[in-house]
């Protein structure tokens, strides 16, 4: 079994890497990052870049989480990508970061948060970034 982050280069994405190590440890699991972009935008502040991706690697390696990191760009959004690791391989938790919107934004914008809650047969772990005042 393996516990499933989906990671973006933010408060939110840091968060849910956290969560991950945590649940991966009490669940003695490896972790798979997963970041990824639809890549129809010249830039896509969601996709991480080298340096994010070195110092997520660092954080797990001290962490003593065995681990593997996928970044994909196949033209399909975060929870299509996510749905379809789920479905093939054998994960136990997906861990994912979710920030505050009103009902109506959810409503007019959709939230990929909200689409991975409702598709994923999995359970997952939905946790929001520390407030900094």
């Amino acid at each position: 079994m393996t516990v499933l982050v989906g990671y973006v280069p933010s408060p939110l994405g840091e968060a849910a890497l956290q969560a991950a190590i945590e649940q991966a440890k009490f669940r003695d699991e490896p972790v798979l990052v997963v970041n990824t972009s639809r890549g129809d935008a010249y830039v896509d502040p969601r996709f991480a870049q080298e340096p994010d991706l070195e110092r997520v690697t660092r954080e797990l390696t001290a962490a003593g989480v065995p681990h593997t990191v996928r970044q994909l760009m196949r033209g399909r959004d975060a929870a299509e990508e996510i749905m379809e690791i789920v479905e093939a391989e054998d994960v136990s938790l997906v861990v994912i970061g979710i920030r505050h919107r009103t009902p109506v934004g959810k409503l007019i914008m959709g939230s990929t948060a909200q689409e991975i809650l409702l598709r994923v047969p999995c359970p997952v772990l939905a946790v929001k970034a520390p407030v900094t005042e």
